[in-house]
């Protein structure tokens, strides 16, 4: 039941603010459902024309769904951009979201592997021989390595890695653009990962393959950063993202300027980066109840 002006909203998201087509369908995801409560509760037929009771009252439903605040969240910022995109062609006068306010949701610090941990991942365990055993060690590699994300890491391609500079150029969200540089011994291993991948006549454009020679998928590479993590920490998550919030810890403990973080994990600006001084903070508070006489 997308309305037309709906379809109009996805299409300047996709081909003026640039999303991916994850957030697009997600976006499409949210006006669906919200337009589907406007008929049902109120044989209400035009989202453009809601009023702020009529959105308050779809985000009280949800709450009665139980529905994580995090998750409600992500809907009302979906309706945000609507309406921001009606006000922007003079669609509506007036945004209805000026008098809805986001859930409260609580602080997580981001999880992450020590460093102790990841030296022993990659050091220390043993990996399968052959192909896939070097392929699964370049997943963990890589991710610690350069702090992509999964979706960044999957879209690699061979002619995206410059060995001379050492740097790759990774295409993040919103089609953005930037270059991480990375280690000898990570170049080392991509290049006995190639060697590898030649002999087993798997020619393809992209970095990492099946060993049918088609690209990797999400679930592939969550199940092999689950497998091998499982062997070093009790962390509850062990996904892709938590190598990526490893990286930047791992910067930030060792030195590392919070601007040259941000721009390495392509955060669009500095708050999103801020949450890992944090972890930082935890840390020395730790080291001081440790070694403060009065602590």
């Amino acid at each position: 039941m997308k309305t037309e002006v709906i379809n109009f909203f996805l299409q300047y998201i996709r081909n003026e603010k640039r999303c991916s087509e994850h957030t697009a369908t997600a976006y499409g995801n949210d006006m669906l459902q919200f337009a589907n409560y406007l008929a049902t509760m109120y044989d209400f037929h035009h989202p453009q024309l809601a009023d702020h009771r009529m959105i308050r009252s779809w985000v009280v439903s949800l709450v009665e769904q139980k529905l994580e605040n995090r998750s409600v969240n992500r809907k009302i910022a979906t309706l945000r951009s609507f309406y921001t995109f009606l006000l922007k062609k003079k669609v509506i006068e007036q945004d209805p979201m000026l008098k809805v306010t986001a859930l409260k949701t609580p602080k997580t610090l981001p999880t992450f592997v020590r460093e102790t941990e990841m030296d022993t991942l990659l050091d220390d365990i043993e990996f399968e021989e052959g192909f896939e055993g070097i392929r699964d060690k370049l997943i963990l590699e890589f991710l610690y390595g350069t702090g992509v994300r999964l979706s960044e890491l999957i879209a690699l391609k061979e002619q995206d890695i410059d060995f001379y500079n050492r740097t790759i150029k990774v295409t993040g969200k919103r089609n953005k653009q930037r270059i991480i540089p990375f280690t000898n011994g990570l170049a080392a291993l991509i290049e006995t990962y190639r060697n590898a991948k030649n002999l087993e006549g798997l020619q393809q454009e992209y970095l990492l393959v099946t060993d049918k020679g088609n690209p990797t998928y999400p679930v592939l590479i969550q199940r092999v950063v689950k497998k091998y993590l499982s062997m070093v920490t009790s962390l509850t998550k062990k996904s892709p993202h938590v190598l990526r919030h490893s990286y930047a810890t791992h910067l930030l403990n060792n030195g590392a300027e919070l601007t040259a973080i941000k721009d390495l994990l392509g955060h669009s600006s500095l708050s999103a980066t801020q949450i890992y001084t944090h972890n930082s903070f935890e840390k020395i508070k730790k080291i001081y109840e440790q070694a403060h006489p009065k602590a």
